[in-house]
């Protein structure tokens, strides 16, 4: 009796004592991480597994070396068998946990709440993505391992290595799925192709990378719905990435309108509409018209914002604006259709007026000026800046030359 009572005595003693050293070991790293981003990590993600591996390794010792008493006992066997299934167990939290204190402290050197963040969250998803790889290694290490300490497993591991090469076949026959979501998410985060919080359009639908794992990625909808989708899915079919390379992006608002709308009007009161709201980041702002069949004018209004949230609304505004403003100001350029009841001798006025040829200003030496002008009536008027997508400012020619190849040299006009 006594011998047992000695061994749960020497039991207790060590797990105080190592509860006691863990706990010393937390207030110095605690107070020393008050300068160390690195310590303050440790002592509060670390704490609690190192307590148990701690703890537990004290009982595994005291035991062993607490019960020389009961040497071939099947009792003792068994519980320190049990006592070194817990020792490997809280030694790969312990080891996991510090891994994860590596990358965290890794992590908080790059800030993702600025607005230049791309290479930030490129940094994150891969540091995400190892952390999973790195932890899933550690936990079938440590199964393995466990596993080893069992004198049945350890006797049929030469026949399982013999037919590891058919088990290999058939597990990544049934397995080639998962293991191939397995590959397009390490792929997706080394490839840079797509980020956490970048912004998707998927299946038809806008939204942002919430979630990347190994197996799935989670797409959170602007209306706050949830879109999981394969990691495969964005290896094998085409999807646009609004935050490739940043985040200021180009939307329109479209028009169909009557021919007899005043575009350089609805044009100044887009600028004027732009320019005095925040939502409009002062890179571009063209008023253009892209199609006149039909019977209808198709308008479009092609403006830029800081990132994607703002660009919608501000889509939305220039939509609800220059909507009030046709109605209120320029009613006639409403859409509409026309009947018009005329003879086949042309005797109507519109049938007869002969056609009107824009006038080409002369230089000096006599020959026409290109058409660098717009016509209205007789006077000659400049094309504004606002009027041109590819030129007239400088985000508009860098625009446009971009667009440009580079075996395809741009020449002038002759």
């Amino acid at each position: 009796m006594q011998t047992y009572l000695g061994t749960i005595a020497a039991t207790l003693a060590a797990a105080a004592i190592a509860l006691v050293v863990v706990e010393v070991a937390h207030r110095v790293i605690r107070r020393l991480g008050r300068h160390s981003l690195l310590l303050t990590e440790l002592s509060e993600h670390s704490h609690r597994p190192f307590r148990v591996a701690a703890t537990v390794l004290a009982v595994q010792f005291a035991v062993r070396f607490s019960t020389g008493y009961a040497v071939g006992e099947p009792w003792r066997r068994v519980l320190l068998h049990g006592l070194v299934l817990a020792v490997i167990a809280a030694t790969a939290w312990f080891v996991a946990s510090l891994l994860v204190v590596t990358e965290d402290t890794a992590l908080a050197r790059f800030r993702t709440d600025v607005p230049d963040n791309r290479h930030a969250r490129r940094i994150r998803t891969q540091v995400v993505m190892v952390r999973r790889v790195t932890i899933a290694v550690i936990v079938i290490l440590a199964g393995g391992v466990m596993l080893m300490t069992f004198p049945a497993v350890r006797g049929v591991g030469a026949s399982v290595l013999a037919s590891a090469g058919v088990i290999g076949v058939v597990a990544a026959l049934a397995a080639q799925s998962l293991l191939g979501n397995v590959f397009a998410g390490l792929q997706l985060a080394f490839s840079d192709a797509v980020r956490l919080d970048d912004v998707v359009v998927v299946e038809g639908e806008w939204g942002r990378i919430e979630e990347l794992t190994l197996s799935y990625v989670v797409v959170q909808i602007w209306d706050d719905r949830r879109l999981i989708l394969p990691t495969s899915y964005f290896t094998s079919k085409p999807f646009q990435n609004w935050t490739r390379t940043q985040a200021a992006v180009l939307g329109t608002a479209e028009f169909d309108v009557d021919w007899a709308v005043p575009v350089q009007s609805m044009r100044e009161e887009l600028r004027r509409l732009v320019e005095g709201t925040d939502l409009w980041d002062g890179r571009v702002c063209v008023l253009q018209v892209t199609d006149a069949v039909g019977g209808m004018v198709r308008v479009r209004a092609l403006v830029s914002a800081a990132d994607a949230p703002r660009l919608w609304d501000l889509r939305c505004l220039v939509r609800e604006h220059l909507v009030g403003w046709l109605r209120d100001q320029r009613p006639t350029a409403l859409p509409r259709l026309r009947t018009e009841v005329g003879d086949a001798s042309a005797a109507l006025v519109w049938q007869t007026a002969p056609a009107r040829r824009p006038n080409r200003g002369r230089s000096e030496t006599g020959r026409a000026d290109g058409p660098a002008t717009a016509v209205d009536g007789a006077t000659d008027t400049p094309v504004p800046d606002d009027a041109r997508l590819f030129g007239g400012s400088h985000d508009g020619d860098a625009r446009g030359g971009a667009f440009v190849g580079p075996d395809e040299p741009v020449e002038a006009n002759r």
